[in-house]
C-alpha cells in the first residue's frame, strides 16, 4: 500500500532521481518548454513550482536557497531575471503539462511541460477568447436595454 507516500520513484535511486529533477528544472528554466515522459513531467511540476514561488520573494536568501538546489548559474539567472517578472501576481500554477501521445520505441506516454506565461500561442488564444466573451456580454447588455414597445392605442378596421 502507498498510504502517505509522496512522489514517484521513476525506477531510480534517490540520488539519481534528485539529479534528474535538478537537471530537468534547469532545462525548463532555460528553454521554457521541454518534452519528456508524462511521469517525469508530473513529478517535475511538483519540484519546480515551489522553486518559482520561492524566487518570487526576490531577496538574497531566496536566491541562495535556489542556488543550493539548482547548481547552474544560467538557469537561476534566467529564473530570477526573466521568469519571475513575467509571472507577476499569479497565485500559482506556473507550469502546464500537455500530453503528446506515445513514443514509438517503447510506447511511453510523452508530455510537454512548459511555463504558462511563455507560450505565445496559448496566451494569444486566451486574449482572443476574453475579447470574444466581453463583446458577447456587451451585446447581451444592449439587448436587455431595448425595451418592448408599449401599445398606446389599438385600432380595429371594419
Amino acid at each position: 500500500m502507498r498510504h502517505r507516500v509522496k512522489g514517484r520513484k521513476l525506477k531510480r535511486t534517490a540520488s539519481h532521481r534528485a539529479a534528474l529533477l535538478k537537471n530537468l528544472s534547469a532545462s525548463l528554466f532555460k528553454a521554457k518548454r521541454i518534452k519528456t515522459t508524462l511521469a517525469k513531467a508530473k513529478e517535475l511540476r511538483s519540484f519546480v513550482e515551489p522553486l518559482i514561488t520561492k524566487a518570487r520573494v526576490g531577496d538574497l536568501h531566496s536566491h541562495k536557497q535556489i542556488m543550493d538546489v539548482i547548481k547552474e548559474k544560467d538557469a537561476v539567472k534566467e529564473l530570477m531575471g526573466t521568469i519571475v517578472p513575467a509571472i507577476g501576481d499569479r497565485a500559482g500554477g506556473y507550469t502546464r503539462v500537455i500530453k503528446l501521445g506515445r513514443r514509438l520505441g517503447d510506447a511511453a506516454e510523452m508530455a510537454m511541460i512548459e511555463l504558462v506565461d511563455f507560450n505565445e500561442v496559448a496566451n494569444a488564444k486566451a486574449v482572443a477568447n476574453k475579447e470574444k466573451k466581453s463583446a458577447k456580454a456587451e451585446s447581451k447588455k444592449q439587448k436587455e436595454k431595448v425595451e418592448d414597445a408599449n401599445v398606446v392605442e389599438e385600432t380595429t378596421n371594419k
